[in-house]
């Protein structure tokens, strides 16, 4: 039986912003047990990294605060826990591996000072020892002439090996939770490889849970069992990753995976153009009575623009937030 080492309710996370409060996260829920990896899928703007931010405390008030909501970690809930102690369980129990490493790398501190300081912090190992173990972890994520590079700053290094820099960062005290902002952000494909095939590794050897923050529907389908869609703050269909692309329910959903080139797409000696999804994202500032996906959606009626759709049940594990499901003579 699967145990939960994760569990958000309803969370709700608000911007104060010159044309209104925008509300980024909006009434979010999913769990992730002990050992799984979890894929959140949505495309820019959708409120995934501030869901992962609002995890860890680092939603920057002002502007932000958590609204409402839960926010459960094994038995504590997280929200209710001053700065000190999210402080103690940020890098040692749950850690985040940034969006982008040239940004979250300190420019002015070596690289084995940056690994080195979680361990000197939250194992109080000595200076000496953090820095014998941060060139352990350099080599153990495949960096190479380790000890030349904690000398290094990070300028000096390539984008691929940042990525593994803050992989290390983040490993060093052995997380429970790893959660990964788009880790393969601006990488080629050989090295984006190479990083997600590190990460699985390390996953396995720790028996750790990632939650994997991406808009690459191709990452998720490698890595991940579960997978949850997002959009304008909202989880709107949630299912095991081979449910969600063989039976995708929502039509966001199927409108992502629809948009996604495939190989041999041209016919008839004519380029074939990629399926889009018409219209743009709502404004968070705007209030929506509805489904927030009415004005772009093909399949929409009266009902989804007056009421908001409620999470409902496709099949055992797969959810979705839309009203199709109680009418379905409305998706032909």
């Amino acid at each position: 039986m699967s145990r939960r080492l994760l569990e958000i309710e309803n969370l709700c996370v608000e911007f104060d912003t010159p044309e209104g409060i925008a509300r980024a996260v909006d009434g979010v829920t999913f769990h992730i047990d002990v050992g799984e990896t979890v894929g959140l899928v949505g495309e820019s703007g959708c409120g995934k990294s501030v869901t992962s931010l609002s995890m860890l405390g680092l939603i920057p008030s002002p502007p932000g605060r958590v609204a409402g909501g839960r926010i459960r970690f094994e038995d504590r809930d997280l929200l209710e826990l001053d700065k000190e102690q999210l402080r103690q369980i940020r890098g040692r129990e749950v850690s985040m591996i940034f969006q982008e490493p040239m940004t979250s790398l300190n420019p002015v501190l070596t690289i084995g000072r940056q690994v080195a300081e979680p361990l000197m912090i939250h194992r109080q190992l000595s200076k000496a020892d953090a820095w014998d173990e941060a060139c352990r972890w350099l080599e153990f994520v495949k960096i190479p002439a380790a000890e030349k590079r904690l000398n290094d700053y990070p300028h000096q290094l390539s984008g691929g090996m940042r990525q593994r820099v803050m992989i290390a960062m983040a490993m060093v005290c052995r997380p429970k939770l790893l959660i990964a902002d788009e880790p393969t952000t601006a990488l080629d494909v050989t090295i984006q490889a190479q990083i997600l095939s590190l990460m699985s590794g390390l996953k396995k050897e720790f028996d750790m849970s990632v939650l994997l923050i991406t808009h690459d529907l191709g990452v998720i389908a490698q890595v991940a069992r579960r997978v949850m869609v997002m959009y304008a703050g909202q989880i709107v269909e949630q299912a095991l990753v081979t449910d969600l692309f063989n039976d995708p329910f929502h039509p966001y959903t199927r409108g992502l995976l629809e948009s996604i080139p495939k190989i041999g797409s041209r016919g008839q000696g004519r380029n074939v153009r990629l399926a889009e999804i018409p219209g743009t994202v709502p404004p968070l500032t705007e209030t929506i009575t509805g489904c927030k996906f009415a004005r772009r959606c093909r399949h929409a009626f009266d009902r989804c623009r007056e009421e908001r759709p409620a999470v409902s049940s496709v099949s055992e594990g797969h959810e979705v937030r839309c009203w199709l499901k109680q009418h379905p003579e409305k998706r032909s």
